[in-house]
């Protein structure tokens, strides 16, 4: 392995935390053990990419599908979520600037405080930047974006020949971050599940069959070490 003080610096990850349910049934536990684990494997991941110099890290915690699993499961999560918001202060000794993707006015008014408290005292860190996506979507986040500048269209504060893709980017909860370097998804899935679409366009994809509440800081090496192999060329030769 290549030194560690330099082999992930300055990288942009994206992780899917996905399989929490999985591991749980594996082990006939209830679900919400599994995302329990898999909220715990979260905090030492965050850490450990801070120790590595990445530079930012966008974390896919809770979807905008998600609202569909069991009211006994959604609530569960939540509450883990309102639980991770009191201990996330503690970043702020860690220097990392914390920022929340997505839709919080579906979330309970506490959070949404909480929320917007731990941007504003982490805003000026300097440190790695920790993007919690919560309530999100891809296709939901392009939307905004439009909206968003449609509206500064109609104030007449930027005309339509204006809108180009550094208009869009700039739009995105993402404003100012650069796109992850690579998208990890453990658990063996394929896919991106309606994360980051934008951002995405030329991050490349590490899957790796272990579920997330397994997810050690091992396996991060490994899909660093992954992507550090591949050749990318942005579609040229």
């Amino acid at each position: 392995m290549a030194d560690k003080e330099h082999f992930a610096r300055g990288l942009s990850i994206g992780i899917i935390m996905d399989g929490n349910g999985r591991w749980a049934k594996k082990r006939g536990l209830p679900r919400t053990a599994g995302h329990k684990r898999g909220a715990e494997v979260f905090q030492d991941i965050t850490r450990y990419c801070n120790e590595l110099g990445v530079e930012s890290v966008f974390f896919y915690a809770f979807s905008t599908e998600n609202w569909k699993r069991p009211f006994e499961e959604v609530s569960a999560i939540m509450k883990l979520f309102g639980e991770y918001l009191l201990k996330a202060f503690d970043y702020q000794k860690e220097n990392n600037r914390v920022v929340f993707m997505g839709d919080r006015t579906a979330l309970e008014p506490r959070y949404q405080s909480l929320m917007n408290e731990i941007e504003e005292k982490t805003k000026n860190n300097t440190g790695m930047t920790l993007n919690i996506a919560v309530n999100y979507g891809g296709r939901p986040e392009i939307v905004r974006a439009a909206r968003l500048l449609a509206e500064k269209v109609q104030r007449g504060e930027m005309s339509p020949d204006q809108i180009d893709e550094a208009a869009l980017s700039a739009a995105m909860y993402t404003h100012g971050q650069k796109d992850p370097d690579f998208i990890l998804r453990p658990s063996g899935e394929k896919r991106l599940s309606n994360f980051m679409l934008w951002q995405a366009a030329y991050s490349e994809m590490v899957e790796m069959d272990v579920l997330w509440p397994d997810f050690t800081r091992h396996d991060l090496d490994l899909a660093i070490e992954e992507f550090n192999r591949r050749s990318r060329r942005f579609g040229g030769l």
